[in-house]
C-alpha cells in the first residue's frame, strides 16, 4: 500500500523525460565534433582516401581467357 503516489510520480517523470525536447544548437555541435582549427567541409575531401585503380586496359587484353575454358569439347569424361 502506498505505492500509488510513488508510481504516479515515476510515470510523470518518465513522461517528462520522454517528451522533453531542448533547443539544440547544431552549429555548436558541429564545431565540437570537427575539433580545433578544422572546418567541416574539409573532412569530406580527404586527400588520404585510397583511389581505386583503373583496370579497363586489362579488361580487353584478357577477355578471351575464360571463354576457352568453357568449350566442352576438349574435356574427356570416362
Amino acid at each position: 500500500m502506498g505505492r500509488g503516489r510513488q508510481k504516479a510520480k515515476a510515470t510523470k517523470q518518465a513522461r517528462d523525460i520522454k517528451y522533453f525536447s531542448p533547443a539544440t544548437d547544431y552549429t555548436a555541435l558541429q564545431r565540437e565534433l570537427t575539433g580545433p582549427g578544422e572546418r567541416a567541409s574539409k573532412r569530406s575531401t580527404d586527400p588520404m582516401e585510397p583511389v581505386e585503380p583503373d583496370y579497363s586496359a586489362y579488361e580487353d587484353k584478357y577477355a578471351d581467357v575464360d571463354d576457352d575454358e568453357d568449350d566442352g569439347g576438349t574435356r574427356r569424361t570416362g
